[in-house]
């Protein structure tokens, strides 16, 4: 195994920022008249008053989530969506125009993204032809300035899970750090990495309550790392960069953990019947082993058939631009009255019906 030294991987001036302290990271306690933040001290024009900051660092929530999770609070960072967890890792650990970052396409978009916004230079080693890591690709892509290997397990657009013993081959032989995004780890065959945190310094993980946990519109993002990587991207966020509904919201929806698993079981249950169906038709050339809460599906004309879909008030993701997914639809997996009208207007489109 590589040696790890997280202090290699930091940027010089990260370590020596002083982040900005608030009102509510300076005071600890309990106190009744809070005259300390220039809060509106009047209230809010709300049934609830939301006049008062909230908290910057999320611990209630983070205790909550720390019991589901089996981790400790130390190890989560909350972000305003998962992108912002991208961010941070990105501005913590990469040197703009010097440091580099691998990703695997195709996959989740936002990591070219943010690596462009930072100005870091982006590595691309393509999936092989099934969708899996080209170990031999990565091991010659990767440099000593390279600091963020992005892997998204299960993966985004593809839906399939990383072959585990590739991503611990990684992990084993990278000093740097392996951030596996497991957004769509609750609708898995395969395990979450959670557990190997205790045997990995450089492993971090991404999750999110976008996905399973249906709060899209709440955008809550999870980084779980080691508490020395949290601690350093605690020190560069917004200082209250999770406002107090959601942190509200997010606890209220923590107490109802068996609706969710529920609708997990109901999601993958679908995401097999549409598979099954879509194979019945002729237009459909593959549906790829999907782990996720969505089917990529290769079609006889990619293009004709998401605008028929669109023009019906159906919309997919076309994902022929991206490379390996030529001639590709991306389909969420809806309800079930979704799915049947789905199916109906494919069939209607494969009869030759307008």
């Amino acid at each position: 195994m590589v040696t790890f030294n997280l202090d290699n991987l930091v940027r010089e001036n990260i370590k020596a920022l002083t982040p900005y302290s608030s009102a509510r990271d300076e005071f600890k306690g309990e106190a009744r008249i809070f005259l300390d933040a220039n809060e509106n001290s009047f209230g809010s024009p709300l049934t609830k008053w939301y006049n008062r900051y909230p908290d910057p660092l999320q611990w209630e929530l983070k205790k909550k989530i720390a019991s589901i999770k089996s981790v400790k609070p130390e190890n989560i960072l909350l972000g305003n969506g998962s992108d912002e967890c991208i961010d941070l890792l990105i501005r913590a650990f990469c040197e703009p125009q010097l440091d580099n970052i691998v990703i695997c396409p195709p996959t989740y978009g936002m990591y070219e993204v943010y690596a462009n916004i930072n100005n870091v230079p982006l590595k691309r080693v393509p999936l092989t032809p099934n969708y899996q890591l080209d170990l031999e690709a990565l091991s010659e892509s990767v440099d000593e300035r390279t600091k963020l290997i992005f892997l998204c397990s299960p993966n985004n657009p593809t839906a399939n899970s990383l072959l585990r013993e590739d991503v611990e081959m990684i992990l084993n032989n990278f000093d740097g750090l392996v951030v596996i995004d497991e957004a769509y780890i609750n609708f898995s065959r395969q395990r979450s990495f959670i557990p190997d945190l205790q045997d990995y310094p450089n492993l971090v993980i991404m999750q999110t309550f976008s996905k399973a946990w249906g709060l899209a519109a709440l955008r809550l993002g999870m980084t779980i790392a080691s508490p020395e990587i949290i601690d350093i991207l605690n020190k560069i966020k917004p200082p209250y960069n999770i406002n107090q509904a959601t942190q509200e919201l997010a606890m209220k929806a923590l107490d109802n953990l068996d609706d969710v698993n529920a609708m997990i079981k109901e999601i993958v249950a679908e995401r097999e019947l549409l598979t099954k169906e879509l194979q019945e038709l002729s237009l459909v050339e593959k549906v790829y082993p999907s782990d996720a809460n969505f089917v990529l599906a290769k079609v006889s004309d990619a293009l004709s058939i998401y605008n028929f879909l669109k023009d019906h008030g159906i919309i997919v993701r076309n994902r022929s631009n991206v490379i390996l997914c030529e001639g590709c639809l991306r389909i969420t997996i809806g309800t079930p009255p979704e799915n049947k009208e789905l199916l109906a207007k494919l069939k209607q489109y494969s009869d030759g019906v307008a």
